[in-house]
């Protein structure tokens, strides 16, 4: 049986694009964290959440390799972690220990994947994996975080560039199960049919 190795290629090259989109992570939580301040109330959470997910949308869509449409994914991202945070952050009563954060995590993961969801492009399969791992992959993220000493008291809007990296990476599995690269973006696939 043949290994198709450019496709293998390929994919290992989108992968590792989307998991150096975690840079967006600490940009988002300086720009959260500058416009709402610590996330100790409802509005903060919202407003530093909304924030943060334009961030974020913004660097995973660039990260995608043109697989994210930005009209969707951006606003979606924005939405989803606006109300996510408010939620989280609201349903462990702002709190900073490892148990409230990972289940803060939890929670914000709710709506941000369902959000994302409705965002992914028509050829995606199984579009539905991607909700029930984004509660698992921020939880873990808050985790790692606080395991590794930052100092969360501080109360950011989302975790730091080690819980990051690894929820970007894993993300990266799912996003090239879900929505492989042979998925056209809308400008690529007009041009396809003018061409043809």
């Amino acid at each position: 049986m043949a290994i198709d190795t450019s496709r293998s290629v390929s994919a290992l090259r989108s992968w590792a694009i989307w998991t150096l989109g975690f840079l967006s992570f600490p940009l988002a939580g300086i720009a959260g964290g500058a416009i709402a301040g610590p996330v100790d109330s409802p509005l903060a959470a919202a407003l530093g959440g909304a924030v943060t997910g334009l961030v974020i949308g913004t660097g995973q869509w660039l990260a995608s390799g043109r697989r994210l449409r930005a009209d969707r994914w951006i606003p979606a991202t924005t939405i989803g972690m606006g109300l996510g945070l408010l939620i989280g952050a609201t349903v462990v009563d702002f709190g900073t220990d490892l148990a409230d954060l990972a289940l803060m995590g939890a929670v914000t993961g709710i709506p941000l994947g369902i959000a994302q969801v409705l965002a992914l492009p028509p050829g995606s399969r199984l579009r539905w994996v991607w909700a029930a791992v984004m509660p698992a992959l921020w939880s873990m993220g808050w985790t790692i975080t606080t395991l590794v000493g930052v100092d969360v008291e501080t109360q950011y809007t989302v975790f730091g560039s080690t819980g990051a990296i690894t929820v970007s990476a894993l993300a990266g599995l799912a996003l090239q199960f879900i929505v492989p690269s042979t998925i056209a973006s809308p400008s690529t696939a007009s041009s396809i049919e003018v061409s043809s």
